[in-house]
């Protein structure tokens, strides 16, 4: 099963040194990197907001447990975001492409 890993990030170098990462270890085929994000979330008891990047990870669910390593190994923050998304459907091509990418068996 092919997913859609959502992180985000507190800058864009952040973002840009996690999708480098995870594209040059070939635990993603492709990392879209979308600036802008505002979140708003409950942190250690008080309301916060912050200005985020939000990363795009697409990949198979063989790669989460490393996908995962990854991103806690090299992002700043306490508790990363890493939410895993079933793609359910999508174009044979684009995942055979997805699977030329990646390290799996």
């Amino acid at each position: 099963m092919y997913q859609v890993i959502l992180c985000t990030c507190p800058d864009a170098e952040t973002a840009d040194t996690l999708a480098a990462a995870l594209i040059a270890d070939r635990l993603a085929a492709c990392v879209n990197i979308l600036p802008g994000l505002k979140s708003v979330y409950e942190w250690q008891g008080a309301v916060e907001t912050a200005q985020e990047h939000l990363l795009l990870i697409k990949t198979h669910q063989q790669q989460f447990a490393a996908v995962e390593a990854a991103i806690k190994k090299l992002h700043p923050y306490q508790l990363p975001e890493i939410i895993a998304l079933a793609i359910d459907a999508a174009s044979t091509d684009y995942l055979e492409w997805i699977n030329s990418c990646l390290h799996i068996d």
